[in-house]
């Protein structure tokens, strides 16, 4: 039988606020274990939650850019549950009232558009993280954690398959880091999903579904879809059962296994945050974040094409993350070529990149040393050459390439006294493929050319070297 596999997304979005949601405490990541908490994120009796503007801010900044109508009139909510890593018993959280609904995020997968639907956008608190002792039966709290702002991103069941999910996973990725509102560092967690999935027959009712939470990595995503669609199809083929829960996925084992059975909404005796007061998020307010909404990944690339002249498969690798597309931004500028500083990003510092392991979001380069580079190569300073071997031996060493270029001798030579010499001593030398050019046998220029550059020891300034060989050519002096 063909069976259709129906996904709809949760994702959570940690933001890169300097503070928790409802207290100072710094919401870094890492730092020793329980150093980052306070009264009010650690629970205690008696205190009191106080919201973070930014945290409000941003949401509003992701449910624009999604086109999103926004709750103005909005609310927290309770969300009661036990759980060792929630010192409260409760999640601050948004169910009756979320501050973002009814957006969506266009993707295109095989050349097929297609518009994914967004439930919601709520705001809520993160959990505090379990430690288990691997020696033993031991398991440790560490609440740093607790009260780190949380974007959850719902999506309506309108995926089919992983590479949809995967294709609208990075380009929500690309839009909450040009957005400066997420890192998206999804190794420390600052961007993870949860899957809901089911199966059916073509045309039929949704079927029963499983959640796989907490997944940080896509291709971990994309396998994890895999398998869940193919054991629900294996359970139904055998006249078997569904049976709705919540399941991890073991990356390394490469198969998932229950939790527990699924919670539904009631569960959670969700009801109205009593510390917090309702939101009224003001048209000002509203039109002000609108009207400084940055410019995000898609404008770029357009923006590129017009008034760079930069072809789109390249600006598409200029703008593949917010700190590559940065670096090219500042090189351009300081440079005065912004088509040579898109080569220069996409093609060395790539190279370079991937023969080192950087990640593009770790990419720290001294952006006037090659903005320098720059101006030496297309002033006729450097060859390419010199240019290729001293971007390398900046980015490796972090050399000073003034400094690089004089030891290494690798500065071209722009003197027309050598340059002429050099010409008329290759003329001399070769008279009879000399006389074959002036016969009209072009071809042989280029081994002309090449003699004339060996005799500057290859750092002639080809410019010069062509127009002062032709001019000596076509006249009689030689």
């Amino acid at each position: 039988m063909k069976w259709e596999t129906v996904i709809g997304l949760e994702v959570h979005a940690e933001l890169s606020t300097k503070s928790k949601i409802f207290c100072a405490c710094t919401s870094a990541y890492g730092g020793e274990p329980n150093t980052h908490v306070c009264p009010v994120c650690a629970g205690m009796p008696g205190v009191l939650p106080v919201l973070n503007r930014s945290v409000v801010e941003y949401a509003l900044r992701l449910g624009i850019a999604l086109d999103c109508a926004i709750t103005q009139y909005c609310k927290f909510d309770r969300k009661n549950y036990f759980y060792p890593d929630l010192p409260k018993a409760y999640q601050v959280s948004q169910l009756y009232a979320p501050i973002c609904r009814n957006g969506h995020l266009d993707i295109e997968v095989d050349g097929k558009k297609k518009t994914i639907r967004i439930r919601e956008i709520h705001m809520e608190e993160d959990a505090g993280k379990l430690v288990h002792d691997a020696k033993g039966a031991d398991t440790f709290m560490d609440f740093n954690r607790c009260g780190v702002p949380l974007l959850e991103i719902v999506s309506q069941p309108d995926f089919s398959g992983a590479e949809e999910v995967t294709t609208y996973l990075e380009k929500l990725r690309e839009t909450l880091l040009y957005l400066d509102i997420c890192d998206c560092k999804m190794q420390e967690g600052s961007i993870r999903a949860d899957i809901n999935l089911s199966v059916r027959l073509p045309g039929g009712e949704l079927g029963v579904r499983t959640e796989t939470k907490n997944m940080n990595s896509f291709k971990a995503i994309a396998r994890a879809i895999e398998y869940e669609t193919a054991r629900q199809i294996e359970i139904l083929e055998d006249g078997g059962q569904i049976v709705q829960e919540t399941r991890r996925w073991d990356d390394e084992k490469l198969e998932s296994y229950g939790m527990r059975s699924k919670e539904n909404a009631q569960d959670y005796r969700y009801f109205p945050e009593p510390d917090l007061l309702p939101m009224q998020i003001d048209d000002s307010w509203l039109a002000s974040v609108k009207a400084n909404l940055p410019e995000l990944a898609h404008q770029k690339r357009e923006r590129y094409a017009v008034q760079f002249g930069i072809p789109e498969a390249e600006a598409a690798v200029l703008t593949v993350h917010k700190n590559i597309c940065d670096l090219f931004e500042t090189i351009a500028r300081s440079s005065g070529q912004p088509v040579e500083a898109a080569h220069l990003l996409t093609g060395e510092i790539m190279r370079l990149m991937n023969n080192a392991n950087i990640l593009p979001e770790d990419l720290n380069l001294e952006t006037n040393k090659f903005s320098a580079l720059i101006k030496l190569v297309t002033d006729g300073k450097i060859n390419r050459s010199a240019y290729k071997e001293t971007v390398e031996a900046v980015f490796t060493n972090n050399v000073d390439p003034d400094t690089y270029i004089a030891e290494k001798g690798l500065m071209m030579i722009n003197d027309d006294n050598a340059v002429i010499e050099a010409a008329k001593a290759v003329i001399t030398e070769n008279q009879d493929t000399a006389a074959e050019y002036r016969a009209g046998k072009e071809k042989v220029f280029g081994f002309l050319m090449g003699q004339v550059m060996k005799k500057l020891g290859g750092k002639g300034n080809p410019d010069m070297v062509k127009k002062t060989l032709t001019e000596m050519l076509k006249g009689s002096g030689v």
